[in-house]
């Protein structure tokens, strides 16, 4: 058994991770019914093997998400199922949170986005950000099917203030909202009670 100070750290780590990744599960529902809108200096689409490649200062932007890149490809399955891969230095992308005023922020020299699996992964130099609350990692994945998130360090990520690459969160101390103030009471006459001079 894990001693009860691990045992928090643990699930305050967890909570906060989940927190801050989870662009995809908490994003905006209502943008995958909107057009997407891309520009490029260049674009190169094979209809035969379902393929488009966008390069030059790519923006696509579809309701709130904006993904921002050098280099996007975009490839599509056999069922319909979109592949995406943006490169950049770094590539990025933001979307708005379902139901809340506030984004969700990643970025990576190589953000993948496979549609099938429901599956977002950063590589190299990967950062996501919720608000001020920050993970940092040399990859980051998150599977929204199973709300399962990972966050790896490595030599990669490897600065002098953190020269062996550890996985690095910065997490805020949440506001907790104020108990309701109760107005003033409105003072009435008691119905039931009896007039002593009636009696």
């Amino acid at each position: 058994m894990k001693p009860p100070s691990v045992r928090l750290l643990i699930t305050c780590l967890w909570t906060a991770l989940l927190l801050v990744v989870t662009p995809w599960a908490h994003a905006e529902k209502t943008d995958r019914d909107k057009p997407i809108n891309l520009e490029a200096d260049t674009a190169t689409v094979d209809d035969a093997k379902k393929i488009s490649i966008y390069e030059g200062n790519v923006i696509l932007t579809q309701g709130t998400l904006q993904i921002r890149a050098s280099k996007l490809v975009v490839a599509e399955d056999a069922e319909g199922f979109q592949l995406g891969t943006a490169y950049g230095n770094p590539a990025s992308f933001r979307q708005k949170r379902e139901g809340y005023d506030e984004y969700i922020e990643g970025y990576g020299l190589r953000i993948e986005y496979d549609q099938k699996k429901d599956l977002v992964q950063l590589f190299s130099q990967a950062r996501m950000k919720r608000g001020l609350d920050e993970a940092h990692g040399n990859y980051i994945s998150y599977d929204a099917k199973t709300e399962f998130f990972q966050v790896l360090g490595g030599k990669e990520t490897a600065t002098a203030s953190n020269p062996r690459g550890r996985v690095r969160t910065v997490i805020q101390p949440k506001q907790k909202t104020a108990p309701p103030v109760a107005g003033p009471a409105t003072l009435k006459p008691a119905e039931s009670i009896a007039n002593p001079r009636e009696e």
